[in-house]
């Protein structure tokens, strides 16, 4: 693997580990203040800007553990853009305590900016049953 491609997909992980922490500090400082995104919550709908995230991250936490892992990526860098692409296998506890792991397919552009890469825009979407 190439050091962009390996970049890329911490950055990625370090991503999803700040969704699934609720770290919106970490979230905000990988994210371009412009992001655009088109994902279930949106329904429907391209949205721009990071309040639609903010909404999210300030809801109150469930407490329950919760964790993502990136499967079968592919990463495609373009000069001074990127585009990973995964299934995103999140694991948690149901209300009642059992494990579950659910499944999104994402792909997540990521520009080249000054002092690094940032996340532009990403689109997700549930996996068919």
């Amino acid at each position: 693997m190439n050091e962009p491609t390996e970049t890329l997909l911490h950055l990625s992980q370090q991503l999803l580990d700040a969704i699934d922490a609720g770290d919106w500090e970490t979230y905000a400082a990988l994210c371009d203040p412009t992001l655009t995104a088109f994902e279930p919550e949106a329904v429907g709908h391209l949205v721009a800007g990071m309040p639609f995230h903010r909404f999210y991250f300030d809801l109150e936490r469930d407490g329950r553990p919760r964790q993502s892992t990136i499967s079968s990526p592919d990463v495609r860098v373009m000069e001074n853009s990127a585009v990973v692409c995964y299934v995103r296998l999140v694991q948690r506890l149901t209300p009642d305590g059992r494990p579950e792991t659910v499944a999104f397919e994402e792909t997540r552009v990521w520009e080249k900016q000054a002092g690094g890469w940032r996340h532009v825009h990403f689109h997700r979407s549930t996996t068919a049953p």
